[in-house]
């Protein structure tokens, strides 16, 4: 195997495939991403066995010669290695020569490297072809899926299928959600599609692979039995699938409100951060008192000590109430939303409450509330 390289194009790749590549592989292996010179150009994997991401480097970028000077061919190279010496290296053009399918020579007219490589019949049989069920999504549309829900997933379970992200396309739009038991988030956008299915896929992998997709359009997914695959631009990223029939959540959402708060999304985060700073770290519980004279918050903790804040600028409708919220999972509420004013709706003190953005409601928060007060 041997080639010339334009250093940018071949350091975003190594890029992308490294971000599939974990500091804590289950097989050493993994710890290299693989090269492969083919008729479509340089194609450079990352795995970790959960997410496999493949970037490739075309001969050509419109007149641009990107490759050249090449013999086809396959190796393995450690990641880190090989990625950090091309960010470091400051020449236009990289040249890549494999000796014996043992040593690698990489360098450009002032550096030089000899890496050890290891033969890519080594590495895992990885299938990355888009079958299954397919349809196109914006990619804001897409990330602001995930960057809005991924919160909301449990991050360890006995029941692994509440760490993933329930994805169901019906109807021309697509919804997630994602919950830890004791929130809930959701996010819906439009797609223009006619295909009806729902999956399950890791909200972890899910925020690893979000950034891949910056830059690029829309983004193609395709639906297996165990696998999605997201493909955009020179880019294929594949996630596994958990098994399994995600919970039907849609009876927790109250329907009717009796007490609706709205507030500045800033003002009443910085209020809650400062408050909170006498919180207990085991349920982060801080009080919520709402009325029309006055909206607080309060805390008092034996061992600390006791805070309150007032808000100023709010618009209340119900009765006075007191109610007991979670600091941390209001707080990922508010930034998960992204919006300058959100509302706080309740049906009593006791039941999930929700947290919206009084101007969309393609997203919606539920939480349950504490019982400490």
């Amino acid at each position: 195997m041997r080639l010339n390289i334009d250093r940018n194009q071949f350091l975003k790749a190594l890029l992308s495939a490294s971000k599939a590549i974990s500091s804590k592989n289950p097989m050493p292996i993994l710890d290299n991403v693989k090269l492969d010179l083919t008729e479509k150009g340089l194609e450079v994997t990352g795995t970790n066995g959960e997410i496999t991401v493949r970037s490739t480097v075309p001969y050509m970028i419109g007149d641009k010669p990107i490759i050249t000077n090449y013999q086809q061919g396959a190796t393995l190279v450690n990641a880190y290695t090989l990625t950090e010496g091309a960010r470091k290296m400051e020449g236009e053009t990289i040249s890549f020569d494999v000796i014996d399918n043992s040593v690698a020579k990489i360098g450009d007219n002032r550096t030089g490297y000899k890496l050890n490589c290891i033969s890519a019949d080594e590495y895992p049989d990885i299938v990355l072809e888009a079958v299954g069920k397919t349809f196109t999504v914006k990619r804001g549309d897409f990330v602001s899926l995930v960057e809005q829900c991924a919160h909301a997933a449990a991050k360890t379970a006995q029941d692994a299928i509440l760490t993933a992200i329930n994805l169901t396309l019906r109807d021309g739009t697509l919804s997630a959600i994602a919950t830890d038991s004791a929130r809930v988030a959701t996010k819906k956008v439009k797609v223009d599609s006619e295909l009806d299915l729902t999956v399950n896929v890791p909200a972890k992998s899910l925020l690893d692979i979000a950034g891949l997709f910056e830059g690029a359009k829309t983004i193609d997914i395709s639906i297996s039995d165990k696998q999605a695959l997201f493909s955009f631009d020179n880019t294929v990223v594949s996630s596994r699938l958990i098994p399994g029939t995600y919970p039907n959540l849609s009876a927790a959402f109250p329907k009717v409100f009796n007490y609706i708060l709205q507030v500045n999304s800033q003002e009443f985060l910085s209020a809650i951060e400062r408050v909170s700073v006498l919180s207990n770290a085991r349920d982060n519980a801080i009080k919520l008192l709402m009325s029309d004279e006055k909206i607080e918050l309060s805390i008092k903790n034996r061992e600390k000590g006791s805070a309150n804040e007032e808000i100023n600028n709010f618009r209340y409708t119900g009765e006075r109430m007191e109610v007991a919220i979670n600091s941390l999972l209001v707080s990922d509420a508010i930034k998960a939303l992204r919006s300058e004013d959100i509302e706080l709706c309740f049906q009593t003190e006791s039941r999930p409450f929700i947290v919206r953005s009084p101007s969309d409601d393609s997203s919606v928060e539920l939480i349950t509330p504490l019982h400490v007060y």
